[in-house]
């Protein structure tokens, strides 16, 4: 007879931050965002364009975590709703740059203090005093992810 493998969501880690991930998102989206006709990837490209200024393609990927071709579809949907610019970089023909316009300046300012309550709203409760060791606890389960191992070996292909 084979023993039982068991799962105890309720204490599992990634059910965890999903679960507050899904909710979030979609009290956001369905509050705030649509309106807009934003969903939540994109308000995060416009927040990392508000918050650090024009990027490059390949960067904007590397902050928001969104793939570049999927962030590549997805800057074109927002130049298109007059919500960012898309331009060649000055160093090179190759790459891309992605810069807020005026519009989308103006929405990411409306939008700022919404999700700014929205995350008072999820930390309610939480001693003010965990909060940098939950995001330092965070950011290292991203890198966990993110950063391949020093010691893991390397696949041939």
């Amino acid at each position: 007879m084979t023993q039982r493998v068991e799962l105890n969501l309720a204490e599992y880690f990634p059910y965890l931050i999903n679960r507050v991930g899904v909710a979030l998102v979609f009290a956001f989206e369905t509050q705030a965002l649509r309106r807009y006709g934003l969903s939540v990837s994109m308000w995060r490209v416009l927040a990392a364009l508000s918050s650090n200024g024009g990027q490059r393609l390949v960067d904007l990927s590397a902050m928001t975590s969104i793939d570049v071709s999927t962030l590549s579809r997805m800057v074109t949907r927002l130049v298109r709703l007059g919500l960012a610019t898309r331009t060649r970089s000055p160093k090179s023909e190759r790459e891309i740059m992605v810069e807020l316009s005026v519009k989308g300046r103006r929405i990411v300012t409306r939008l700022i203090p919404i999700a700014r309550r929205f995350e008072r709203r999820l930390l309610a409760g939480v001693p003010r005093t965990d909060l940098p060791t939950v995001k330092r606890a965070l950011r290292q389960m991203h890198k966990n992810l993110t950063v391949p191992p020093a010691h893991a070996p390397r696949r041939r292909h």
